[in-house]
């Protein structure tokens, strides 16, 4: 199996190559393609540069751009590809060495949104705040996001305005805390999302959707905010 990989390293210069590595998967420890990159880095290219950590589609860490899709090395099979795999580091973020990519822009727009609960009220029963079912059913779909910025990564409106629009994970996270019935700052969340550019200038090209390896839906969790916000009057 022929595996090309994008190699960069920007204390080089602007220059780029994409190299090839030719391995057994029968040789591999495993069947995914993190298992094969763990190969190549332990007994062809010690050089190779790449994120991971737990392996199991959790942590969100080795998220790259495969054959043109982006994804989790560590959930997509080997069995999935026939000849050759190309792999890049994820589009649309500057690229630090090889496959890793600077998230800092990422999570500078995630903090943002203010991702954790905000409630002022005092605590009932034993110091937990109770949720109907009915109520805790509104935050499926949104909180599962792992933070791997696929989604971001694969939008072009965030290609063209990465310091101003939010981008779809971090539009995820503000819905899921929007329609939270345990958090108090509703309001401010949704005046805080008024303008031209936080959420309103996605474009509903639905790429964030597809790529989305949790299968979320951040489009129409955007969707959603805007109707919040119409219904809201903000």
């Amino acid at each position: 199996m022929l595996i090309s990989i994008y190699r960069y390293d920007y204390r080089l210069g602007n220059d780029y190559k994409m190299e090839d590595y030719t391995i057994d998967p029968d040789e591999c420890d495993g069947v995914m393609l993190l298992d094969a990159l763990n190969y190549i880095k332990a007994n062809i290219d010690p050089s190779l540069n790449y994120r991971r950590s737990c392996g199991e589609g959790v942590c969100g860490s080795d998220a790259m751009n495969i054959n043109g899709k982006n994804g989790l090395a560590c959930i997509t099979s080997l069995k999935n590809f026939k000849n050759k795999i190309i792999l890049r580091p994820l589009p649309g973020m500057p690229v630090i060495r090889d496959l890793v990519v600077d998230l800092t822009n990422f999570y500078n727009q995630y903090k943002k949104v203010k991702p954790y609960l905000q409630n002022d009220d005092s605590i009932s029963y034993e110091g937990e705040r109770l949720q109907l079912k009915t109520d805790r059913k509104k935050i499926d779909g949104l909180y599962e996001c792992i933070l791997c910025a696929c989604c971001t990564s694969a939008c072009p409106s965030y290609w063209w305005n990465p310091d101003q629009f939010l981008g779809p994970a971090a539009a995820l996270q503000s819905a899921r805390f929007v329609k939270d019935s345990r958090d108090t700052k509703t309001h401010e969340r949704l005046i805080e999302l008024d303008n031209k550019f936080n959420i309103f200038r996605c474009r509903t090209i639905m790429s964030c959707t597809y790529v989305c390896p949790k299968g979320l839906n951040p489009s129409k969790a955007i969707s959603e905010l805007r109707l919040e916000m119409l219904h809201k009057k903000i």
